[in-house]
């Protein structure tokens, strides 16, 4: 009950927010050019899928993000295995993680423009390398912190390298990875957007870009909203996924 009490609380918050938007643009206390009202951006939401291509702008969109962050999820956990599971390297490849680490990314889209050019391959390093570290670091400190009895019982069992990280170090890293999974898919979606507009993609950063260049401030909101919806399912999708395979943590609990 209490749970169903918060939801409601916060849906009933953001109506009031959506309200609150209304009321601003039907007082026209700023221009509707650039302030209209919800009910202008969902007609333009419905119509950008009924009668024009938004609908391939949200699949361009989507394919960009998965992709990149599908590559980065991979990486992340094969070296953040290797990388969290030796002590040697992880005093070893500390340093070079700590120079690329906080380099942004904006400084590396001019380079992927050089390798790749103006194309999807570009897209998809730049989305990848910019949602590799919440993943990578994630990855390594779980692979870190598994408890050493936990080794200890591996080692007594014989088990290969291989099998204590499937069987025992995996598992018992999975909270952490999943954690920078969450937080890698929101930094997906934002650099895919960002990539769109740089490279003239498809994709709903591209909707965006040129919806604010032609003053269609419904098709700009509309673009926006829907960006806001595909950011809560793609959390909500991850909270599902980590619910589901973490069951086991909570029974111990």
């Amino acid at each position: 009950m209490r749970r169903l009490a918060w939801r409601c609380a916060s849906f009933a918050f953001a109506a009031g927010l959506i309200w609150l938007w209304q009321m601003v643009a039907n007082a026209r206390l700023i221009s509707p050019i650039f302030l209209p009202g919800p009910d202008r951006a969902w007609a333009a939401l419905i119509n950008g899928f009924a009668s024009r291509d938004l609908g391939a702008k949200l699949l361009g969109t989507l394919q960009h993000m998965a992709l990149g962050w599908l590559v980065a999820c991979i990486a992340a956990i094969v070296l953040g295995s290797l990388i969290g599971s030796s002590r040697r390297a992880r005093i070893y490849v500390a340093p070079s993680l700590e120079f690329l680490r906080p380099l942004p990314v904006s400084a590396i889209i001019p380079v992927a423009i050089a390798l790749y050019g103006l194309s999807e391959g570009m897209a998809i390093f730049v989305i990848a390398f910019g949602t590799l570290w919440p993943m990578l670091l994630a990855t390594i400190q779980g692979f870190a912190s598994v408890e050493p009895r936990l080794l200890e019982v591996a080692r007594a069992l014989n088990l290969s390298r291989l099998e204590t990280i499937a069987k025992i170090s995996l598992p018992s890293a999975m909270p952490d990875i999943l954690s920078g999974m969450r937080v890698s898919l929101t930094v997906a979606l934002i650099l895919s957007v960002v990539c769109e507009i740089v490279a003239g993609l498809s994709g709903l950063g591209q909707w965006i870009l040129i919806s604010a260049r032609m003053f269609r401030a419904p098709d700009l909101f509309a673009g926006v909203i829907l960006l806001g919806i595909v950011g809560y399912v793609a959390a909500a999708a991850i909270s599902f996924v980590e619910h589901r395979l973490l069951t086991w943590r909570r029974a111990g609990h």
